[in-house]
């Protein structure tokens, strides 16, 4: 007799970009051992890097900014100016700097610290796969001042007349959770989330959810 054994979950395909080979190797090991990601690439610079991305097509890509050659940053301004752009993060160490800032304005989806535990980075990935914003913590308190005094255009201050369901809306952008999930969580159908999403990015001066986040995170929306 044989017996059916139905798939398991197909794993989220990383591309990882850093200069350091034993930190590759390292945050890897990392990424690959519960089996819900596999890294499908990796790269020493941003040159290999877009080129892992044309040749594996991965779902989230992992990006150490500051690498010889051709740095993450220029990677990252030709990577998230595609239509088709994988969600990308950016992996740094607590000292932040200006190109830190700058990819966020680009458009990166997320901040991860190099030393996060590994069931966070794990899970860091999976909610970018997923459409999610991920952020640490530790980083927030200190992103959103470099942000608002190094920006050309200023963000504001506080939010302005949020109603309720965009407070709760806003809540879940600052959770990281994606589109679906916080339909999910308030019970709306994940286009009016979306629609929801784009007003407040408008109405709040958020070029994406990765700022609304850090926003919303600095104000403690409840």
């Amino acid at each position: 007799m044989t017996v059916e054994v139905e798939p398991g979950p197909v794993p989220v395909r990383v591309v990882l970009a850093d200069d350091e080979p034993l930190l590759r190797a390292g945050l890897r090991t990392v990424l690959e051992a519960g089996g819900s990601v596999r890294v499908v690439g990796e790269a020493h610079d941003g040159a290999a890097l877009l080129a892992a991305v044309d040749a594996h097509r991965p779902d989230v890509v992992l990006v150490d900014v500051q690498m010889p050659g051709t740095d993450g940053l220029a990677a990252l301004r030709v990577l998230c100016a595609r239509p088709d752009a994988p969600p990308a993060a950016v992996l740094t160490t607590f000292d932040l700097d200006d190109y830190v800032c700058e990819a966020l304005r680009i458009g990166v989806q997320g901040f991860l610290l190099k030393d996060a535990e590994p069931e966070t980075l794990v899970r860091a990935v999976l909610d970018l796969a997923a459409g999610g914003a991920v952020l640490d913590p530790r980083i927030t308190a200190r992103l959103l001042p470099r942000l608002a005094a190094g920006s050309p255009e200023p963000l504001p201050a506080r939010p302005h007349d949020l109603t309720l369901r965009e407070r709760q809306v806003l809540r879940g952008l600052a959770a990281g959770e994606s589109n679906a999930a916080i339909g999910g969580r308030l019970g709306l159908a994940e286009a009016t989330v979306k629609k929801y999403v784009s007003a407040l990015l408008i109405k709040i001066g958020a070029a994406n959810r990765v700022q609304a986040a850090l926003l919303a995170q600095g104000w403690r929306v409840g």
